[in-house]
């Protein structure tokens, strides 16, 4: 009787981890910087299952806004884009010393079109991105220097 307790004990703790499992930040990045709705829908399905958090709604505001590029239609597109810009927004004013949610900024306000004027604080989330650049984890710094290779705004030279 104990080891089935034990056995079930096991299944349960395999379930729950694998439920809260976090989203792989190379797909994530691969989805946001492809040109691929197929790619973006796909991990914003995941990111859907995923348990609610700042890191997830600021991942799912930056590729709904990626996704409006594919959408039919111009009122579609800005709807959508909207939708996107109030999860990424709502996370950065909650935590505006978050260099990732301000880097996913940046990369969205180079690439929005400009009769969306959504561009007003990208020197600012510039300077955020250079001067947190050195305490992010190995993995988002390869992600932000092969950004800046081929980015007018932020260069490679910012961040050394």
């Amino acid at each position: 009787m104990k080891r089935l307790v034990a056995i079930c004990l096991v299944i349960l703790l395999a379930a729950a981890i694998t439920a809260h499992a976090q989203i792989d930040k190379g797909v994530y990045y691969k989805a946001l910087s492809g040109g691929e709705e197929e790619s973006i829908d796909k991990v914003l399905a995941k990111l859907e299952n995923e348990k609610s958090s700042s890191k997830v709604n600021a991942y799912k505001g930056a590729l709904t806004m990626k996704k409006a590029g594919f959408v039919k239609g111009v009122g579609g597109k800005v709807k959508t884009f909207k939708k996107g810009a109030h999860l990424l927004e709502d996370e950065i004013k909650s935590n505006p010393g978050n260099t990732e949610f301000r880097f996913l900024r940046l990369t969205v306000q180079e690439h929005a079109p400009g009769i969306l004027k959504y561009n007003k604080e990208i020197d600012a989330d510039k300077q955020a991105v250079v001067s947190g650049y050195d305490k992010l984890d190995a993995e988002l710094k390869n992600v932000i220097a092969d950004y800046a290779k081929d980015s007018k705004v932020l260069k490679e030279s910012d961040l050394k």
